[in-house]
């Protein structure tokens, strides 16, 4: 099997970063023939830049796809708890959007599209996925690598599968009371106020997982079924959503209580690859973690969704991964994060066992 190529690029302007990571690709990006591209910034949450993709980043992926393509874009997402609306105009996508002819969409209020994967005992889960992420036929992953608090690393592919998934108790408002109580909001905000020691503790753990995998009706939030059941599902769904194109702006990363509560590491680079496994598996060498140590990585190179060996990878730019990978600072619940092994993965990953044994069921 031929090499991936990844782009690295280290310079001082994140615009400049990102369209010479591009440019090292291009001839990988055929959008010939494309109908439906899909852009898919990273907003876990509204509030914070440092948590969400830079504008900057995505006018360069704009300016590239634009230069190759005149048809319709989407730029979507689907945050946890906020309208979408909120990080559009709070990060500055509206202008950008409108010059560049393009539509901005709350993939929550999106066409739902049914998808099995796993409770926490193992048992069938139906959720949903937003309909233009799954029938876009060019997906583009734009976003900075970030620690993370479930899954120990967020970079390409987790940003399009957890936005791919519908979240509605804080978006729609039959699912608000009469006063307009916000319930994701305010257990955001609840658990937020908890000291980390108490966080930290097995019960609350549990009460947190009980929690998040029982809201209604939040399919992102029923993801979190356990450690090792919500990288399972992770890499199940991957085949369904995954970019077709990588973006990992790394101008200004996240470590420490990521996704959203991290601090910033400047790193002054992009990677761009068309294999979002390949760009992932160098996007965690430069934290300082190996693709098999995060859960949803691992499993989807075992699935054959990419390169996930870095002796595969073909770095080009004008950076070398050696010189600029650091060991980040990880989320404070690493130690239970690295409890995610299935002793039976491969029943549950495996087409050759059937949709009654596990394989992924896709239905519309």
């Amino acid at each position: 099997m031929p090499n991936s190529c990844v782009a690295l690029i280290h310079g001082d302007k994140r615009y400049e970063n990102v369209s010479r990571a591009l440019e090292q690709i291009a001839a990988e990006v055929d959008l010939e023939t494309k109908q439906r591209v899909l852009i898919k910034p990273n907003f876990v949450v509204t509030h914070n830049p440092l948590a969400a993709t830079h504008i900057d980043a995505v006018r360069a992926v704009l300016d590239f796809v634009r230069a190759r393509y005149d048809g319709p874009i989407l730029i979507a997402e689907g945050p946890s708890s906020q309208p979408a609306s909120e990080g559009f105009q709070g990060y500055s996508y509206e202008p950008v959007a409108k010059a560049s002819q393009v539509t901005l969409l709350d993939l929550n209020h999106d066409e739902p599209w049914d998808v099995q994967v796993y409770d926490r005992q193992l048992r069938p889960l139906h959720l949903h996925l937003a309909r233009s992420a799954v029938d876009s036929d060019f997906r583009i992953s734009v976003g900075p690598p970030k620690t993370h608090d479930v899954v120990i690393v967020t970079l390409s592919l987790k940003n399009m599968i957890m936005g791919s998934l519908i979240s509605r108790f804080t978006h729609a408002e039959p699912h608000r009371n009469g006063n307009g109580f916000d319930l994701g909001r305010l257990s955001q905000a609840l658990w937020r106020r908890l000291p980390h020691w108490v966080r930290h503790l097995p019960p609350a753990e549990w009460v947190t997982f009980r929690a998040m995998s029982t809201l209604e009706p939040s399919d992102k939030m029923k993801m979190h079924q356990s450690y090792p059941v919500i990288n399972l599902n992770l890499a199940l769904i991957a085949p369904l959503v995954a970019p077709h194109l990588a973006v990992i702006d790394a101008f200004e990363a996240m470590e420490g209580n990521g996704p959203s509560e991290g601090t910033p590491v400047p790193l002054h680079l992009a990677l761009a690859s068309t294999d979002a496994l390949a760009a992932d598996t160098a996007g965690a060498k430069l934290m300082g973690f190996d693709v098999d140590e995060v859960g949803y990585l691992h499993y989807c190179k075992r699935l054959g969704l990419g390169t996930g060996d870095l002796d595969r990878i073909q770095i080009v730019g004008n950076a070398r991964l050696a010189d600029h990978a650091r060991q980040f600072r990880p989320h404070y619940a690493i130690h239970r994060q690295r409890r995610w092994k299935l002793a039976e993965a491969d029943k549950y990953l495996h087409p050759a066992h059937g949709p009654e044994n596990g394989l992924l069921a896709r239905t519309r």
